[in-house]
């Protein structure tokens, strides 16, 4: 059974962002995979301040919700980060958490990271797709560092006010499809959707 584990960077809860990452964990669960979903506005999660004690293979010393999120994100087959576009990056709790991940960065913990599949979510308020293009770039880099394998990059454009996204049915069914994807210990390595 697959644990998909889905991030909301998003500060508004039935907003955009959340009714795309919970349709793509709707679709993974209804085929047996295990799913969870964290509000990164529900929690607090310090700045890091590259102290490099992680690097060093030790827990990190921010006393934050953070270190409750390192075992899930251990324990997750696959990983969907949801943001929406804020000045063509992602949102501050989106890059904080981002951030956060450098405890990856040492040989004991990269091995606990190396290899999962990774998802972004991505709705955003313009039509022209280039407005997510570096918060894509973003994620590429990122994820790629952490030797993670991006395999989908879901982008709804055309979306700004809360909800506004349930008018977009196709792209709706394109995420609850990607989670089934997603779900199929098989499938996983061959989800490529742009």
């Amino acid at each position: 059974m697959k644990t998909i584990l889905g991030v909301v960077g998003s500060p508004r809860r039935k907003g955009n962002t959340h009714i795309l990452v919970s349709r793509i964990l709707e679709g993974a669960k209804n085929e047996g995979a295990a799913t969870e979903i964290i509000f990164l506005n529900d929690l607090t999660i310090r700045e890091c301040d590259g102290c490099h004690v992680c690097w060093k293979g030790r827990k990190c010393s921010k006393k934050d919700d953070m270190n409750n999120i390192y075992p899930k994100i251990i324990q997750s087959d696959v990983i969907i980060f949801g943001t929406p576009v804020y000045w063509y990056g992602p949102t501050a709790l989106m890059k904080g958490f981002i951030d956060r991940l450098v405890y990856f960065n040492c040989p004991e913990n990269r091995e606990k990271i190396k290899g999962k599949t990774a998802v972004i979510a991505v709705p955003f308020e313009e039509e022209d797709p280039k407005t997510a293009e570096l918060l894509v770039k973003f994620f590429e880099k990122c994820l790629q560092y952490l030797q993670m394998n991006l395999t989908s990059k879901m982008l709804v454009p055309g979306v700004s006010r809360k909800g506004e996204i349930l008018k977009k049915s196709e792209y709706l069914e394109k995420g609850y499809e990607l989670g089934r994807r997603l779900a199929d210990q098989k499938a996983v390595d061959t989800v490529h959707d742009k």
